[in-house]
């Protein structure tokens, strides 16, 4: 029964911190109409579009996440009242395999930004700049909401290695 209330504990986690990615979907949504509504000049009115498209990205992993790990709170019951051992066994794999992907993602979005910011250098548009700098925003609330997934991650995984089976 621990097991059954560790894996709960952490899907409940994980529905709480995908509401960040909402929270501030809902931010970049607001500062895209806000940008429709009140820019004037060139680059205030080239944020629209972007701010936009990151406020639907978001807010499409946050409740993508969202309902994904909301459902994940029942399956577990289920799951475990099946079959517990199978259950730890799908969920230690399960565990290090998006550990490995949190390996890529802190590698990939730091390369990104820096592209992003490139861009800003050695291109003087007012398009590209608000691309660039919206990208950058988008990918720091994501390395910001993943980076501490990733740690609730490895802390589930390094208890989910501590339950004893054989009980």
């Amino acid at each position: 029964m621990e097991l059954l209330k560790i894996a709960t504990e952490w899907a409940k986690a994980e529905v709480f911190s995908t509401r960040f990615f909402i929270f501030f979907a809902i931010l970049f949504l607001i500062a895209s109409i806000g940008f429709w509504q009140l820019g004037k000049t060139g680059l205030a009115k080239a944020y629209i579009i972007p701010t936009l498209l990151a406020g639907l990205l978001l807010m499409t992993i946050g409740l993508g996440l969202f309902f994904t790990n909301k459902s994940r709170i029942t399956q577990f019951e289920k799951a475990f009242k099946a079959d517990s051992l199978a259950f730890y066994q799908s969920e230690i794999e399960r565990s290090e395999s998006t550990l490995k992907e949190y390996t890529v993602v802190f590698k990939v979005i730091p390369v990104l930004i820096i592209v992003a910011a490139l861009l800003i250098l050695f291109l003087n548009s007012p398009t590209w700049r608000a691309i660039s700098i919206t990208t950058i925003a988008m990918l720091i609330v994501i390395l910001l909401v993943d980076g501490t997934a990733h740690s609730r991650i490895e802390a589930y995984h390094k208890e989910l290695k501590l339950v004893d089976m054989k009980k």
